[in-house]
């Protein structure tokens, strides 16, 4: 039994959620999404509330029940809410800035990484050393974060690189002499 899915979601005010075919819709404030059901999954809407639970006693079910659950709870906290991600660049002469829908890195290559920003993603440089993303979809604000932080892992011997607000990085000491 899930624990998680167990559980059923609440939906606050200013949020209307409907079914259409195998889609489940939700609206609020920032936006729209939506979220295609999957068989194994039964989805009711109850008064101020969406149930998940497993529509037949398979493996298929039980797997997928915690993970659709939290699923519809992504989608009521992006249309409530919204994601962010932070991201700290550290290393001389590592900066940020955003310039439109393009966020222009200088990372100690020869040239600049230029990252467009896709539809429905914010993105703010409070300081030339912080990247802020921002957006409705859990999705798609933490894969461009993934993408950014790619071009420059932190590496653990200065801590140099691209890394998420609050990660640890194991450094290690550096050749005895």
């Amino acid at each position: 039994m899930s624990r998680i899915g167990k559980k059923p979601v609440s939906v606050p005010a200013g949020v209307t959620t409907s079914i259409e075919g195998k889609t489940l819709s939700v609206k609020g404030p920032k936006g729209t999404l939506s979220l295609v059901m999957r068989e194994e999954i039964s989805y009711t809407l109850e008064d101020g509330s969406i149930s998940v639970q497993p529509a037949n006693e398979t493996k298929a079910a039980r797997a997928f029940w915690g993970m659709q659950r939290t699923l519809v709870q992504n989608l009521i906290t992006g249309v409530t809410e919204g994601f962010t991600k932070k991201l700290l660049i550290t290393g001389v002469g590592y900066r940020a800035a955003s310039q439109g829908k393009v966020l222009k890195l200088q990372l100690g290559y020869s040239h600049d990484v230029n990252v467009d920003v896709p539809e429905g993603i914010e993105i703010k440089t409070p300081d030339q050393t912080t990247v802020e993303i921002s957006g409705i979809d859990k999705q798609k604000v933490g894969q461009i974060a993934a993408e950014i932080r790619r071009w420059r892992k932190p590496e653990p011997y200065k801590g140099k690189g691209i890394k998420y607000d609050g990660e640890f990085i194991f450094r290690k000491e550096g050749k005895k002499k």
